[in-house]
Protein backbone atom coordinates (compact mmCIF):
# COMPACT_ATOMS: atom_id res chain seq x y z
CA UNK A 1 0.00 0.00 0.00
CA UNK A 2 1.41 3.13 -1.03
CA UNK A 3 -0.46 6.30 0.45
CA UNK A 4 1.04 8.75 -2.09
CA UNK A 5 -0.59 6.67 -5.01
CA UNK A 6 -4.20 6.85 -3.00
CA UNK A 7 -4.35 10.13 -2.21
CA UNK A 8 -8.18 11.53 -2.65
CA UNK A 9 -8.39 14.95 -2.81
CA UNK A 10 -11.58 16.37 -1.23
CA UNK A 11 -13.14 19.79 -0.80
CA UNK A 12 -12.47 21.56 2.74
CA UNK A 13 -14.61 24.32 2.05
CA UNK A 14 -17.75 22.87 0.78
CA UNK A 15 -19.35 25.54 -1.67
CA UNK A 16 -21.69 28.52 0.00
CA UNK A 17 -19.88 28.03 3.58
CA UNK A 18 -16.59 29.81 3.24
CA UNK A 19 -15.68 30.78 6.18
CA UNK A 20 -17.00 27.67 7.98
CA UNK A 21 -14.01 25.43 7.07
CA UNK A 22 -13.76 22.13 8.75
CA UNK A 23 -11.88 18.55 7.28
CA UNK A 24 -14.24 16.42 6.38
CA UNK A 25 -14.92 13.42 8.88
CA UNK A 26 -14.02 10.13 6.27
CA UNK A 27 -10.91 11.51 4.91
CA UNK A 28 -7.29 10.98 6.59
CA UNK A 29 -5.48 13.94 7.86
CA UNK A 30 -2.14 14.60 6.02
CA UNK A 31 -0.21 13.43 9.68
CA UNK A 32 -1.87 10.21 8.87
CA UNK A 33 -0.57 10.09 5.48
CA UNK A 34 2.80 10.78 6.11
CA UNK A 35 2.99 8.51 9.07
CA UNK A 36 1.75 5.84 7.21
CA UNK A 37 4.28 6.93 4.07
CA UNK A 38 7.22 6.49 6.99
CA UNK A 39 5.79 3.24 8.35
CA UNK A 40 5.93 1.64 4.77
CA UNK A 41 9.71 2.99 4.52
CA UNK A 42 10.10 1.36 7.59
CA UNK A 43 8.84 -2.02 6.73
CA UNK A 44 10.47 -1.75 3.48
CA UNK A 45 13.94 -1.08 5.25
CA UNK A 46 13.08 -4.33 7.63
CA UNK A 47 12.63 -6.36 5.05
CA UNK A 48 15.72 -5.35 2.98
CA UNK A 49 17.57 -6.14 6.05
CA UNK A 50 16.15 -9.26 6.49
CA UNK A 51 16.58 -10.44 3.14
CA UNK A 52 20.16 -9.37 2.99
CA UNK A 53 20.47 -11.91 6.59
CA UNK A 54 19.19 -14.72 4.47
CA UNK A 55 21.53 -14.43 1.45
CA UNK A 56 24.94 -13.77 3.70
CA UNK A 57 23.54 -16.55 6.37
CA UNK A 58 23.38 -18.93 2.90
CA UNK A 59 19.50 -19.30 2.62
CA UNK A 60 17.44 -20.06 0.22
CA UNK A 61 17.27 -16.52 -1.34
CA UNK A 62 17.57 -15.13 -5.07
CA UNK A 63 20.24 -12.63 -5.09
CA UNK A 64 18.35 -10.38 -7.74
CA UNK A 65 15.75 -10.50 -5.38
CA UNK A 66 17.59 -9.27 -2.61
CA UNK A 67 18.84 -6.28 -4.82
CA UNK A 68 15.73 -5.63 -5.33
CA UNK A 69 14.26 -5.39 -2.35
CA UNK A 70 17.65 -3.35 -1.24
CA UNK A 71 16.99 -1.08 -4.31
CA UNK A 72 13.75 -0.14 -3.31
CA UNK A 73 13.91 0.76 0.35
CA UNK A 74 16.51 3.09 -0.71
CA UNK A 75 14.86 4.60 -3.17
CA UNK A 76 11.79 4.94 -0.76
CA UNK A 77 14.24 6.63 2.12
CA UNK A 78 15.52 8.48 -0.51
CA UNK A 79 12.39 10.12 -1.42
CA UNK A 80 11.12 10.28 2.43
CA UNK A 81 14.02 12.07 2.90
CA UNK A 82 13.28 15.26 0.07
CA UNK A 83 10.12 15.14 1.63
CA UNK A 84 11.47 16.15 4.98
CA UNK A 85 13.63 18.13 2.94
CA UNK A 86 10.72 20.37 1.46
CA UNK A 87 8.78 20.92 4.54
CA UNK A 88 11.83 21.72 6.70
CA UNK A 89 12.29 24.22 3.67
CA UNK A 90 8.87 25.44 3.71
CA UNK A 91 8.68 25.78 7.85
CA UNK A 92 11.65 27.80 7.80
CA UNK A 93 10.35 29.78 4.81
CA UNK A 94 6.80 30.39 6.72
CA UNK A 95 8.91 31.59 9.56
CA UNK A 96 10.40 34.15 7.82
CA UNK A 97 7.37 35.69 6.90
CA UNK A 98 7.22 38.99 8.89
CA UNK A 99 3.75 40.21 9.83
Amino acid sequence: MNPINNLQFTSIVPAGKLGQAQAPQDAASFKDYLLDSIREVNSMQQDADRAVEQLAAGGDVNPAEVLTAVQKADIAFRMMMQIRNKMVQAYNEIQNIRV
